[in-house]
């Protein structure tokens, strides 16, 4: 699919303010109301991978004779829109906006409290 999506003419790279490592809450879908830390993302379908969040089994054959089958759970991934950035300190979920800093830094914060990220 991503190849697909290359492959546009008018294609954009999707601009995304949840990064790697950031604490989320996931606000839509069967898992609304939990947290969990973003293990990847992926720009180019808007879309996170969060730990322990949007479970999928996948049931695995043997491959080789005298090992047997065995099923696997793995996050699938989920809209970036579905999921809000989740502050630990304040315990409440905001908005990112960027901003520049006095040293001409850009840098990431809460819209609700202000807090800077990074």
């Amino acid at each position: 699919m991503l190849d697909s999506l290359k492959q546009k003419k008018n294609f954009q790279r999707i601009k995304m303010r949840i990064k790697t490592g950031d604490l989320v809450k996931v606000i839509n879908g069967k898992d609304k109301g939990k947290t969990g830390e973003v293990l990847k993302t992926i720009p180019l379908e808007n879309r996170v991978v969060v730990k322990g969040i949007n479970l999928r089994t996948k049931h695995v054959k043997p491959t080789q004779e005298g090992e047997t089958g065995r099923i696997l759970t793995e996050e699938a991934s989920l809209h970036a829109s579905n999921v809000m950035f989740f502050s630990k300190d304040k315990n409440l979920t905001s908005k990112i906006e960027y901003f520049i800093d006095k040293e001409g830094v850009k840098k990431r914060r809460l819209k609700k409290t202000g807090e800077v990220i990074d």
